[in-house]
């Protein structure tokens, strides 16, 4: 089994990726390929959210110029998606691009892929190799009547081996599926299979409530096991979106992505201040802080200070009142109308 901490190590600009690297999170430009202005403009907003990589999608020659664009105007590194035509994989490498998105099996015979290489070594850039249910190679699809775990990743390793037959091995395997159990198996073959980078996602997850639901148990139950080394959240939806459920989703899997924990229990008959509305309150007040803390939002003294004696700092709810208190240790009763200010003027000291 290769884990995150034993896949090759190698880097996507200058973000590193396996060998133990922390787990970067990958979204992708949705604007139309020609807007420029709109790309850009998009990628400083996934920037700005912590985005540590942006792929944008290469479909002609006029958008390869997108890539000098991005390149010039965030310090995130590019990703460039091609399909089919190897020509626009070589330009976009000597436009500065950081990685190549491209399936070798499907840009023509061996001397087209050698030229892809030759022109990827000569820049340090690497390949990931995508594959998903829709684009497993047709033979293998035959084989295993359907696009199950294993022609997926039976898939992945024919396209890779396209790619080390010109001894290359800077590379990346996504093999997503759409369907959380068959992504999760897939991904834990590929690791038992191969020692390169993965790139974990479930493709068409959806819009955001069930995408996010979807990509957080298939993502989250393989980095719990400490497989995957980038992810990506895929949501119909803004990809700001993507990058605020992925950094969400490795903060519950125990990963530092920075940033508060927040902690808030589920209410219960004992509850007597309006809990839910503090804690959207606080969540969206402090949705811009950094500050690597803990901040409980408790609903009574029984799940209060004792429970949540772990965080840095929360709220304890009463009869129209709570307790502020810090790592357990309680500071001060405030009255209900005052528990938001009070208790962000406390953090802002922190």
């Amino acid at each position: 089994m290769f884990t995150r901490f034993d896949t090759n190590q190698i880097y996507v600009g200058g973000v590193a990726m396996g060998g133990g690297a922390p787990v970067s999170v990958q979204s992708m430009l949705n604007r139309p390929a020609g807007d420029f202005e709109g790309n850009i403009e998009q990628a400083k907003q996934l920037e700005n959210a912590g985005c540590d990589i942006i792929r944008v999608a290469v479909p002609d020659k006029n958008t390869v110029k997108l890539v000098e664009l991005l390149k010039n105007s965030v310090k995130v590194p590019i990703v460039a998606d091609i399909h089919f035509d190897f020509q626009l994989a070589i330009e976009c490498v000597a436009a500065g691009v950081d990685k190549i998105r491209i399936n070798p099996g499907n840009i023509g015979d061996d001397s087209r892929v050698k030229l892809v290489v030759e022109a990827c070594r000569s820049r340090d850039v690497p390949i990931r190799v995508g594959v998903n249910s829709g684009s497993v190679n047709k033979e293998i699809l035959a084989k295993y009547s359907g696009p199950t775990p294993e022609a997926l990743v039976e898939s992945g390793l024919y396209h890779i081996r396209l790619l080390e037959k010109f001894d290359y091995n800077n590379i990346v395997l996504s093999i997503k599926s759409s369907d959380v159990k068959t992504m999760y198996a897939a991904y834990d073959l590929a690791a038992q299979s191969c020692p390169y980078p993965l790139h974990l996602g479930v493709t068409e997850a959806g819009t955001k409530h069930m995408g996010i639901i979807k990509s957080a148990a298939g993502i989250g139950s393989l980095l719990l096991r400490d497989i995957g080394d980038t992810i990506r959240v895929s949501l119909t939806d803004n990809p700001v979106e993507e990058v605020k459920a992925a950094k969400d989703i490795l903060s519950a899997c125990g990963h530092d992505v920075g940033g508060i924990k927040f902690v808030s229990c589920p209410t219960c008959g004992r509850t007597k201040i309006d809990l839910i509305r503090l804690a959207r309150d606080v969540e969206d007040a402090l949705s811009d802080c950094r500050k690597n803390i803990t901040v409980a939002i408790m609903g009574c003294a029984v799940n209060g200070p004792g429970e949540a004696s772990h965080a840095d700092i929360g709220v304890a709810g009463g009869d129209g009142c709570g307790l502020i208190f810090k790592k357990g240790e309680i500071i001060r009763k405030v009255d209900e109308g005052e528990l938001l200010t009070e208790l962000i003027n406390e953090i802002e000291k922190m």
